[in-house]
């Protein structure tokens, strides 16, 4: 009988030795340096080692990218193509992400920082999984015919918009990508990608493997570089169609400028929260709720834009709740983002550990009480690493209950009536998504309904699939990437007006 040796663990400290690295930008499917021949660092967060130098992008750059994906549009060599064919393509491009997982897991390791173990059972396959769901989607969609009298024929099309600007964040570089990417090329659109500065491999390696698997040349170019020279000359360009963007509401703000500025492109902002996480004192499974509370918000080191990072717990029970996150967050202590058993890993740079350790510190002044972590860890490493951090005796007016931190740091905020929570939960610019805990079926559903966000979770945190909507109400912005919804951001809407004449 045959027996199975099972594969030995991969060392990806010595892989990461061997990673051969190229920071060029990828235009008309060509890998070419910066016009201007200038390139940034691009610095490890695991250790603060300089991994390459990357393509600094400037404006002379993304309009190259423009034209390319311009001229692509126009001949048709993708636009023109049946859905079918599209969708075969795009299928290929979902397989070669799975066949290059390694490769991939590990770059999006190296450069933003996040546990190997996430990256390769997490980012990879989500990314690819959304590639090969828009691709089965697109031939499955069928346009309308509106009930007009009889002599007339009023067809309903919707039709791809042209050139896509795409401008992704450092937290999920592959996974915000392919949220973009699916939707935009399944309908036919060129796309130009500028990844974030902080996190660019992975776009331009997806770029690559979107070309092998036949995407034709200029359909998905991506320039790296920095958002105030890139992203900016993007969002100003006049010959972008839209700006699919999702990073922080200071810069959603500055897209919309962009577009009042140049063409007044569609702009679809998908922006940060400030998650509420309402715990009834009828909720029986204190536990549980404590336990998906620290793991929502300590995954991926806090940086997700729909962390937990406000938890409302009722007094009667804000106790018990807390001494289990007490409990819990040490487990989430950040360790080797390559050692392939950290639950969190690295802060994606020096600049953003600052950032979220002046949140703690302003957390402390204001009277908060700091019940775990709080400091700065494995500085000896050269890398950005801070404590999973707890505060409890929040009130709802501090900064660190106003703000968005992306970082490891929750918030636990008491209260006594449902009517009291709910002020408190709405009390916020943003409106990402929620959640509500309670064993009494109606005000699951009460609560639900007048929590003003674009997700609300009952007794659950986190939940996800592609074929619902991702997206919130306030300063959250007006994107929604995923589902079928996706499709109408890179469309155009179109009638055709047919008069029928009688005989």
């Amino acid at each position: 009988m045959a027996t199975t040796t099972k594969a030995p663990p991969i060392d990806w400290r010595a892989r990461a030795v061997d990673v051969q690295f190229d920071g060029r930008a990828l235009i008309g499917g060509q890998r070419v340096a910066a016009l201007s021949g200038e390139t940034f660092d691009c610095i490890s967060p695991i250790d603060g080692r300089v991994l390459t130098k990357v393509a600094r992008g400037r404006s002379a750059d993304i309009d190259a990218a423009v034209v390319s994906a311009r001229q692509a549009f126009v001949d048709g060599r993708w636009s023109g193509k049946p859905p079918a064919v599209r969708k075969k393509v795009l299928q290929r491009f979902s397989e070669l992400i799975l066949g290059a997982k390694e490769e991939l897991a590990l770059l999006e390791t190296l450069d933003m920082g996040k546990p190997i173990q996430y990256s390769l059972a997490v980012d990879v396959g989500a990314a690819a999984r959304c590639i090969a769901w828009y691709a089965e989607a697109i031939d499955k969609v069928y346009d309308e015919i509106a009930p007009t009298a009889s002599n007339a024929l009023a067809l309903i099309t919707r039709e791809p918009m042209g050139v896509i600007g795409a401008v992704v964040p450092w937290n999920y570089p592959m996974i915000m990508a392919a949220w973009k990417l699916g939707p935009a090329l399944a309908t036919g659109n060129s796309v130009v990608l500028k990844p974030s500065e902080k996190s660019p491999l992975t776009a331009l390696r997806l770029a690559e493997l979107a070309i092998q698997a036949g995407l034709p040349e200029g359909v998905f170019n991506v320039v790296p570089g920095f958002g105030g020279e890139a992203g900016e000359a993007l969002a100003l360009h006049m010959d972008v169609d839209a700006i699919g963007f999702t990073g922080s509401t200071r810069v959603g703000r500055k897209m919309l400028e962009y577009a009042g500025r140049s063409n007044l492109k569609r702009v679809y902002n998908e922006l940060g929260g400030k998650s509420a996480f309402v715990v009834f004192d009828d909720f029986k499974d204190v536990a549980r709720a404590a336990k998906t509370a620290a793991g929502s918000l300590f995954f991926n080191a806090g940086e997700s834009c729909n962390a937990p990072s406000r938890v409302f717990v009722h007094e009667s029970v804000a106790d018990e709740f807390t001494a289990i996150i007490k409990s819990e967050a040490p487990k989430y202590a950040p360790g080797d983002p390559l050692g392939g058993k950290a639950q969190i890993g690295a802060i994606v740079d020096e600049t953003q550990m600052r950032t979220v350790l002046g949140y703690i510190e302003a957390g402390r002044s204001e009277g908060a009480r700091v019940l775990n972590g709080g400091k700065q860890v494995m500085s000896e490493t050269g890398g950005y690493y801070i404590e999973p951090t707890v505060f409890d005796g929040v009130t709802n007016d501090m900064r660190i209950a106003r703000e968005e931190i992306f970082g490891p740091v929750l918030s636990v905020i008491r209260f006594k009536t449902e009517a009291e929570v709910v002020a408190m939960a709405n009390d916020s610019a943003y409106g990402l998504q929620a959640s509500v805990w309670s064993d009494n079926i109606n005000r699951a559903h009460r609560v639900a309904r007048a929590l003003r966000a674009g997700t609300v979770h009952v007794n659950s945190y986190d939940e996800d699939d592609i074929t619902v909507p991702f997206g919130g109400f306030k300063q959250s912005g007006n994107g929604r990437d995923k589902s079928l919804h996706a499709f109408e951001k890179y469309t155009e809407l179109k009638t055709t007006w047919i008069r029928i004449d009688a005989e």
